[in-house]
């Protein structure tokens, strides 16, 4: 892994134009979008159509699709293998967590990543080592359009000492994390169903965290109104980070968000290069 420290201006000339980003709660295949291709756990027979109103449909799926909860300690540990700071009973909890994210899949789309090891470095490895770049212990964090609950409940399981608000604008979704924070007995940890903006007007937070949702433009200005109540915007990115940091520098600038340090990172197994924005949000500046 490399940390750099680098202003905006500094960041490779690339283009400037992106798509419009998703609406927040409509996650991008990073964290399971709606439109997302399905896929199967590898050696898996392919998934049946998913009938709602129809339990043994949903249980047949779910025999079919689900990975079983010892293949998926064994992804946690092939993912996490070299991590300092990490305990078997941590992966254990994310193995958990990633069986009911499986099995919540049955009846809903949640995440179109299933395979084992793909969920274990693109799913918890890359929402765990954000603990490892920022102090969070005693911290407040705001996880905007958590989807299945990444990267929120990956981090409330590693940071008990910090308070993880998950927020999400579609209630199928927020009832199932829910589900999974009493389920794993997080008492660290609380779902929202509510448009980002409405909720960051009422609660306050050190820290939003975003991974997957839409581009660095669009979440400054989804963020406009309520940007005096945090601190830090940390955004978890792919590779192309500098081009999204490059099309959102004059809407950044304006809005009084400044991009304060770049960590870059590999997934192990050639799973792709990772990258964390640390904008400090004007309710930061000073501090």
């Amino acid at each position: 892994m490399s940390y750099t420290n680098e202003a905006a201006d500094n960041l490779p000339d690339e283009p400037t134009e992106l798509p419009e980003g998703r609406p927040v709660g409509e996650a991008s295949d990073a964290k399971g979008g709606e439109a997302a291709p399905a896929r199967t756990t590898a050696g898996a027979p392919a998934k049946p159509a998913r009938k709602e109103e129809d339990p043994d449909a949903v249980l047949e799926y779910t025999q079919l699709a689900v990975a079983s909860l010892d293949e998926l300690r064994d992804a946690m540990a092939w993912a996490f293998q070299g991590e300092e700071e990490v305990g078997p009973g941590l992966l254990d909890r994310f193995a958990e967590h990633a069986r009911m994210v499986l099995e919540g899949n049955a009846v809903m789309n949640l995440t179109a990543i299933v395979d084992p090891r793909e969920m274990a470095a693109k799913h918890y490895l890359d929402s765990w080592r954000t603990t490892r770049l920022l102090p969070l212990a005693g911290r407040s964090l705001c996880d905007m359009g958590t989807g299945a609950g990444y990267p929120g409940v990956a981090v409330a399981l590693a940071e008990p000492q910090a308070k993880v608000g998950l927020v999400d604008s579609t209630r199928k979704r927020i009832d199932f994390v829910q589900s999974c924070i009493e389920r794993l007995g997080l008492e660290n940890a609380k779902a929202y169903a509510e448009r980002v903006e409405d909720h960051l007007a009422r609660n306050k937070y050190d820290i939003v965290l975003v991974r997957a949702v839409s581009s660095v433009r669009e979440n400054v200005r989804i963020l406009r109104k309520v940007r005096h109540s945090h601190k830090d915007l940390v955004m978890l990115k792919g590779p192309s980070w500098s081009r999204e940091a490059r099309a959102a520098e004059r809407e950044a600038e304006r809005l009084g968000f400044r991009l304060d340090t770049v960590w870059e990172h590999k997934l192990p197994g050639e799973l792709g290069d990772r990258a964390f924005l640390v904008y400090r949000a004007p309710g930061g500046h000073g501090n």
